[in-house]
């Protein structure tokens, strides 16, 4: 393999989660990987450009987000009041062609990542609409009667929280790759790329009352991986005991964001439901 993804020191990847990467790459195929939020989703594709020294290119996908802002977006208003102002270069309609991410990850002279992020966020027709793109790496601006063909075909990670189904004409084209919630184990080792002066005592403390609450049946939005860093990050910052965690739960906001689960998280506490 020419281009191959290893473990990085600032990200913890799984040997099945190396291998889908870099099965994706060498059939040239986009890497789709769900999860649910914070478990490193957006995050692999800063590894996998650091890992191999290229761009990082991020499309962030929103609600209103449509296939074309990815491609090239034509500033037809722009070129009006120009030419009702007496704006130079009216003629030149390239002036008033601006690419998206797609097209400017197609532009480049080298390699790069393109992450596409929370591609399940835009309308169902999005992905539909950019199969001919990932497929042929091309596209044409009627405009300016140009293809933008990419130079060198980027690598391209999508992400999505499974908030909707995508279809399955897209699906057939993309390389899979679920990431499952890291166990206690693995927790270990993200928590030391992060923190790695981390105190023992407290680690441990946190870590069980962590997935004490993630194990609470009532918990609608279970914390996540980040939000376990955040909750270790403000327990040192704030001189917290580690006797204190299993007592107190201090800075419990940082790991619950929602009132139904600290009612939930108070109940069970009160009931003496503890880890």
């Amino acid at each position: 393999m020419l281009n191959q993804f290893k473990q990085s020191t600032k990200y913890v990847a799984s040997q099945e989660l190396m291998n889908s990467v870099n099965v994706a790459m060498q059939l040239q195929k986009p890497l789709l990987i769900k999860g649910e939020p914070g478990t490193g989703k957006t995050m692999l594709a800063e590894a996998i450009a650091d890992s191999l020294e290229k761009e990082l290119i991020i499309w962030n996908i929103k609600s209103t987000t449509k296939a074309q802002d990815g491609l090239y977006v034509y500033d037809a208003v722009q070129r009006l009041y120009d030419s009702q102002f007496g704006g130079e270069g009216v003629s030149d309609i390239k002036k008033y062609i601006k690419l998206g991410k797609l097209g400017e990850a197609f532009s480049r002279e080298d390699q790069v990542v393109l992450l596409i992020d929370e591609i399940d966020k835009a309308d169902l027709e999005f992905p539909n609409d950019l199969l001919w793109e990932l497929d042929k790496m091309e596209f044409y601006i009627p405009e300016t009667k140009e293809t933008i063909k990419a130079k060198h075909r980027p690598i391209v990670i999508i992400t999505s929280n499974a908030e909707k189904e995508l279809p399955d004409a897209f699906l057939r084209r993309c390389i899979f790759h679920f990431i499952e919630f890291p166990n206690a184990e693995k927790m270990y080792e993200i928590v030391n790329v992060h923190y790695p002066d981390m105190e023992a005592n407290l680690l441990s403390q946190a870590m069980s009352a962590f997935y004490w609450i993630r194990s609470l049946p009532d918990i609608q939005k279970k914390p996540s991986t980040s939000e376990l860093l955040d909750w270790l990050q403000a327990m040192v910052l704030g001189g917290i005991d580690p006797e204190r965690v299993a007592q107190d739960f201090p800075f419990i906001g940082t790991l619950l964001k929602k009132n139904q689960d600290i009612d939930a998280f108070k109940l069970n506490k009160r009931r003496g439901l503890r880890f």
